[in-house]
């Protein structure tokens, strides 16, 4: 009777030994990887390190000029062509996945038996001139095939005419006009979602007429209107103060302009490819970097640089997988298709993974183009970012004549300081106009983008002359844009670093107290702009109180939680756990289900495009439109009821997100 006895304390035995076994590999296996990151900054720099230096001009030059070689507009067989190469390419790289995906959206392309072109017609109703079908293509590009002329895309079947229209004589003129010309002495304001006479449709705020574009957006036109042709013409807007830019000579007034419109919609399956690197601590959490991939024609420039760059990025991570190291979350990286025709690929991606978005995702860096000028960074990002994005600059080598030894963030600062801080660069606010669109302004995740840009204190275009053109070229870039291709390499840096911090920081390195800083900047400037109205304000019970008292309390609750992040035992999973998650979804607690008025799609309660210019970012976008033009709506009554009930809304907003910075219950 001894033995069973004895095999059941062995037993007993063996059993406590493997429940210490497991507790102590389980312990073990969650706290490793923390440990090793927490225990030396030394090694999460290294790595950085080693990132940025594996990243090469010259292989952003290769990519730039292999992806361009073949014009690569969305829903035709040369993008689906490089949508494949990409892929091979990255799951070469070493990526654990690269996969495609696609959706069937409608897109539009010019009628091939039927061209589009403007005319000009005399008194008798007879053409005198006419528009040619393509543009005349650019040396050493004369063979090259499937070239799109160029069109509006959208634009609605029909011959719209422009009676006593301004002509300007030169390709790609800006007619720039302000907002406040639409409510002049004698000026009648367009409604919101007007077609102007003779427009074919309006681009954002870049309204085209028979050139590549995007399709119609809603709204009173806003500062810019480029008119493209495949000659040297342009067409004013009639019954609107036009100021022509430069070539004053060549203006004079015509008896009538005609468009010719014949686009054909149709639907046409489009591409992603989204490529993964698994995070080996956090693998529900993920960072995503994405870029467009689909160009109107060679797309030189625009999107093609930022794709040679999102290439390289993704090449250097490769590299570093191979090597051992894998980042501590799930980094997404995104070839985005159809952006050109209104953000499709990005915002269906975005749509069919909403839940799961919202769920885990950190943060979107985005990959646009890299480059619009040569003179200086341009950044656009939330609050949150701003010191991250400092950070960063400071340790990538400035690629600026004249700066060779000093920071990004130095020749930066010197270039473009804040208006705000002039001991800060720049940063502005996120509009719209790319693929962060959905990520940050629908689902309200924390989103930035970076590039280099031009001097605007003295080139007040728009956008570079050649825009979207068949002459946005590699040789465009090369010749004149980034001939070193040094300044497309300090953008890989700037992005590639900050998807590494946002991937591999223990601590999610985000910072809410600028988030605080900003929202009082921003409250105290849309009560600035109601203070011309300070007798209407008095008459109908306005008051700004609660708003200013949410930011206050979202300030307190921001300070609170940077203290309590301060002491957090980061070798404590659950604990950090806690604080990256709040962290994670501040930025979501801003985003109202319901959405802006007349503007669902877009639910950020602080940031959203401007309604009067799509691609600048609004700050309190609910109030401003409320009170834009306010003086002259028909029901006063009823428009400052508008405004008090969007001041409520933004007061709510911010203080229930200053709920979700408080410490666990």
């Amino acid at each position: 009777m001894a033995r069973p006895r004895q095999l059941r304390g062995l037993g007993m035995c063996i059993t406590a030994v493997l429940a210490s076994f497991i507790m102590g590999f389980t312990v073990g296996w969650f706290t490793k990887p923390l440990k090793e990151t927490t225990t030396s900054s030394a090694y999460h720099q290294s790595i950085q390190q080693k990132l940025l230096s594996e990243m090469k001009a010259e292989n952003i030059r290769s990519f730039l000029r292999s992806f361009t070689k073949l014009p690569h507009l969305a829903g035709t067989e040369q993008n689906l062509l490089l949508a494949k190469k990409i892929q091979t390419q990255w799951k070469k790289f070493g990526l654990d996945s690269a996969n495609l995906v696609h959706y069937d959206v409608l897109l539009s392309y010019p009628n091939e038996t039927n061209a589009n072109y403007v005319s000009i017609v005399d008194e008798h109703g007879a053409e005198i001139f006419k528009t040619s079908y393509l543009e005349p293509p650019p040396d050493g590009y004369e063979n090259v095939t499937n070239i799109v002329p160029p069109y509006n895309a959208f634009s609605a079947h029909g011959m719209p005419e422009v009676k006593n229209a301004m002509l300007a004589g030169a390709m790609g003129i800006i007619l720039y006009s302000d907002p406040a010309d639409y409510f002049a002495p004698g000026v009648q304001p367009y409604p919101k979602g007007w077609n102007l006479p003779g427009a074919a449709a309006q681009r954002g705020n870049v309204l085209n007429l028979n050139g590549a574009g995007d399709p119609l957006t809603p709204g009173y036109p806003a500062k810019e209107y480029t008119f493209r042709l495949p000659v040297e013409e342009a067409v004013g807007i009639p019954n609107i103060p036009v100021h022509p830019i430069g070539y004053n000579d060549a203006e004079r007034l015509l008896r009538k302009v005609r468009m010719h419109v014949h686009n054909i919609n149709k639907i046409t399956r489009i591409y992603n490819v989204i490529g993964t690197i698994r995070g080996s601590t956090e693998p529900d959490r993920y960072v995503i970097l994405g870029g467009h991939r689909d160009s109107w024609v060679f797309g030189g420039i625009d999107p093609t640089t930022g794709t040679a760059v999102l290439q390289e990025i993704a090449r250097s991570f490769g590299k570093l997988v191979n090597g051992g190291w894998k980042p501590r979350r799930t980094i997404i990286f995104a070839s985005w298709d159809a952006e050109e025709f209104g953000l499709l690929g990005s915002t269906e991606w975005a749509e069919e993974n909403a839940k799961i978005l919202q769920e885990r995702s950190i943060a979107y860096i985005n990959s646009d183009s890299a480059i619009e000028g040569n003179y200086t960074l341009r950044v656009d990002c939330t609050p949150l970012l701003h010191q991250l994005v400092y950070k960063v600059a400071r340790e990538i080598s400035s690629p600026d004549d004249g700066f060779e030894s000093k920071s990004l963030y130095e020749s930066w600062l010197e270039k473009d300081p804040s208006p705000e801080n002039k001991e800060r660069p720049r940063i502005n606010k996120l509009g719209s106009g790319s693929d962060f669109e959905a990520y940050f302004q629908r689902l309200g995740i924390a989103s930035g983008r970076a590039r280099y840009t031009k001097n605007k204190k003295t080139d007040k275009y728009s956008s570079y002359p050649v825009y979207h053109t068949i002459y946005e070229t590699f040789e465009l870039v090369q010749n004149f844009y980034d001939p070193t291709f040094k300044k497309q390499l300090s953008v890989a840096q700037l992005r590639g670093a900050l998807v590494y911090e946002l991937a591999d920081c223990v601590v999610i390195p985000f910072n809410i107290q600028d988030y605080a800083k900003a929202l009082k900047n921003y409250a105290a400037s849309i009560f600035n702009l109601s203070k011309k109205h300070d007798q209407q304000l008095r008459d109908h019970g306005v008051s700004f109180d609660p708003l200013f008292s949410a930011v206050k309390n979202f300030s307190e609750a921001a300070s609170d939680f940077h203290r309590r992040l301060t002491q957090v035992d980061l070798n404590n999973p659950t604990a950090v756990r806690i604080m990256n998650d709040q962290q994670m979804l501040l930025e979501r607690a801003f985003i109202d289900p319901l959405g802006l008025p007349g503007r669902p799609f877009y639910r950020h309660i602080i940031f959203a495009p401007s309604s009067h210019n799509k691609y600048a970012g609004e700050s309190f976008p609910g109030i401003y439109d409320a009170m834009f033009d306010i003086e002259n709506k028909a029901d006063t009554h009823l428009a400052w009821a508008e405004v008090k009930k969007h001041i409520s809304i933004a007061a709510f907003t911010i203080q229930a997100a200053a709920g979700t910075l408080t410490d666990v219950l």
